[in-house]
């Protein structure tokens, strides 16, 4: 039997990895709850994953390089492992079941790595604050990475616009979720129509 939380044998031979960055930290204007984006790092896919505002915050500003006062929870978890002798090698989403996403930290302490557990707005809290890379099983990626595809058939035409850059993409993104975020059912039912 093995102790809560610990995952003996992760990851099995021949699991597939595929290495993950932070694309960005959004929020939803419509219940204002966070997601924080990750890219795939060699391609264009990319999974989304519900946080709390908390951990949200708490990667926001390690990205940020803000210095807090007193150390945050995750500042917590890693001196603790640090002063016990282990060491944050990776992090993995491992799994979605049942729209969850399910994640593990891989410690080493004294010659041997411990997979632990972990939700994985935690497990990339702490991936950023050790620099260690985030990774995400192939499976995952198949079954919940998104491919932004560029539309292949535009001919080039000195009258068209050129496609937005990806800077652009991201100004607009605020809007997007914006109109997406509006209560349109009742759009022209109001007193006043003329407004």
């Amino acid at each position: 039997m093995h102790s809560p939380g610990l995952l003996p044998g992760f990851p099995p031979r021949g699991y597939l990895l595929r290495e993950l960055i932070i694309d960005s930290i959004r929020v939803g204007l419509r219940h204002y709850r966070r997601v924080v984006v990750l890219k795939e790092k060699d391609a264009d896919r990319y999974i989304t994953i519900w946080i709390g505002a908390d951990v949200a915050d708490a990667i926001a500003l390690r990205l940020q390089d803000v210095t807090v006062p007193r150390p945050q929870s995750h500042d917590l978890m890693l001196t603790m492992l640090q002063q016990l002798g282990g060491s944050v090698k990776s992090v993995t989403v491992t799994d979605l079941r049942e729209d969850t996403f399910f994640a593990t930290v891989v410690v080493e302490q004294d010659g041997r790595d411990i997979s632990i557990d972990a939700r994985p707005s935690d497990a990339i809290a702490l991936a950023v604050r050790a620099g260690v890379p985030i990774f995400a099983a192939d499976e995952v990626m198949d079954r919940a990475g998104i491919v932004l595809e560029e539309d292949a058939d535009v001919e080039e035409d000195l009258q068209m616009p050129a496609p937005p850059t990806q800077e652009e993409l991201e100004k607009l993104a605020v809007f997007r979720d914006f109109v997406a975020g509006l209560d349109l059912d009742d759009l022209g039912k109001g007193e006043n129509p003329a407004i």
